[in-house]
């Protein structure tokens, strides 16, 4: 980890904030990029990390992310995609804004740091992308986050996707996909069309246990990464079972 080069989106607040918290104690040299500079400044100086106002849902923002964490430290190590968004509609009372809005913040914005940095680390030969999705990519809790849900899923085939790309060719990049289930942060006072405040939600869990959980995945890269482990059993049974609706009458409220 240390003098490790990491980039992370979203990074004025929440998950981000807490894994640059992390990284930087932990030696690496850290880049966050947020749209709020304010906010940005206050997570960025404490830890002497470098902040970069960036919109990541421009192709361009991102782009010129990666040259200023190049210009100032020589390469990018770790890319990871964290900024996000969720959204409080269900499916019947989705727009088609809603739908492009969840796409553009939450996948887009994926692809366009990946594209970004790949070049980059496929001339070292090597190099992280991880991306942060969520429990919700797996299983429906929560069907008010339905295009966030769908957007996410669409985030975990995009990273499985890139892992069998540059398995052949570049196999130390690493692709990484993060899941964590309701953690206590902001998300769900920031969501579309409003949400429950995730903090006050029963079991949410501390967001530094999920910053050092992505940074011990730094250390030893695997390809995802449930954030609880309860997910992960539910995710085999899930997966496993003949008929998933019998699970998810379980998760009707």
């Amino acid at each position: 980890m240390k003098d490790k080069v990491i980039v992370i989106t979203g990074g004025s607040e929440g998950i981000g904030a807490a894994v640059a918290q992390e990284v930087a104690k932990r030696g690496a040299k850290v880049v966050i990029a947020a749209r709020n500079v304010e906010k940005l400044e206050a997570v960025a100086k404490p830890i002497g990390a470098l902040a970069v106002q960036t919109d990541v849902t421009k192709r361009g923002d991102n782009e010129r992310l990666r040259d200023r964490a190049i210009e100032t430290f020589g390469a990018i190590d770790v890319w990871i995609n964290n900024a996000g968004r969720g959204i409080s509609k269900l499916v019947s009372e989705l727009t088609d804004e809603d739908v492009d809005d969840m796409m553009l913040v939450n996948v887009k914005s994926v692809l366009y740091g990946i594209q970004a940095v790949l070049p980059h680390m496929k001339e070292r030969g090597h190099g992280q992308i991880i991306s942060v999705s969520s429990g919700l990519s797996r299983f429906p809790f929560a069907p008010q986050r339905s295009a966030y849900s769908a957007a996410k899923a669409a985030v975990n085939l995009l990273m499985a996707s890139l892992r069998v790309e540059l398995k052949k060719q570049f196999p130390n990049i690493h692709a990484t996909t993060v899941m964590p289930g309701v953690v206590a942060t902001d998300f769900g006072n920031n969501a579309k069309h409003g949400g429950i405040d995730s903090r006050k939600m029963p079991d949410a869990q501390p967001v530094a246990e999920v910053g050092t959980i992505i940074a011990d995945v730094i250390e030893k890269p695997r390809a995802e990464v449930y954030t609880r482990p309860q997910m992960l059993q539910l995710a085999a049974k899930y997966f496993s079972t003949d008929d998933v609706s019998q699970i998810e009458a379980g998760f009707v409220r």
